[in-house]
């Protein structure tokens, strides 16, 4: 399964920082953006990540939840949550699962790290149909955050209060 705009999200199930499993089948309802990142604590993805968390009530608006996904460990990711006050779910790909599956893998890296995650990002409806995807090359640039907002409004329902 391949991870492109109109198709059905490839699923995955993950754990998170708390060491809970998240299954992205059981978001049904709800908007999801997936925001893949190369490494906890770099540069870039720290602003990343706090930018997101910034904007979090933007995305709570919209009725959608966000995930940060990297191939870190859950403890590395549960210690860059608490360091950064992050309000959202960071999601642990150790097996590298979801990247392949969302093809937004570096067969080589930094270092000659393989296996690490490209940064992208993904826009998922409330039926579990990709309405938005942008994978990088360039692990130094950010996110088309505008490009997702602007999706999201487009098919998001507003949440009830």
């Amino acid at each position: 399964m391949s991870a492109t705009i109109g198709q059905k999200a490839p699923n995955f199930e993950l754990p998170d920082s708390d060491k809970k499993m998240v299954k992205l089948e059981s978001l049904k309802g709800k908007n999801v953006v997936l925001l893949f990142f190369p490494a906890a604590f770099t540069n870039v993805c720290t602003t990343e990540m706090k930018h997101t968390r910034d904007e979090i009530n933007i995305y709570n608006g919209l009725n959608t939840v966000v995930f940060g996904i990297s191939v870190d460990m859950p403890f590395s990711l549960a210690k860059f949550k608490e360091v950064y006050e992050l309000n959202f779910t960071l999601l642990s790909d150790f097996n590298k699962d979801a990247i392949t599956a969302y093809v937004c893998k570096y067969d080589s890296w930094q270092l000659g790290l393989k296996g690490v995650s490209k940064r992208a990002s993904f826009v998922i409806d409330t039926e579990g149909v990709i309405r938005y995807a942008d994978v990088l090359e360039d692990a130094s640039k950010y996110p088309d955050f505008d490009a997702i907002k602007k999706t999201l409004e487009g098919i998001a329902k507003p949440a009830m209060a």
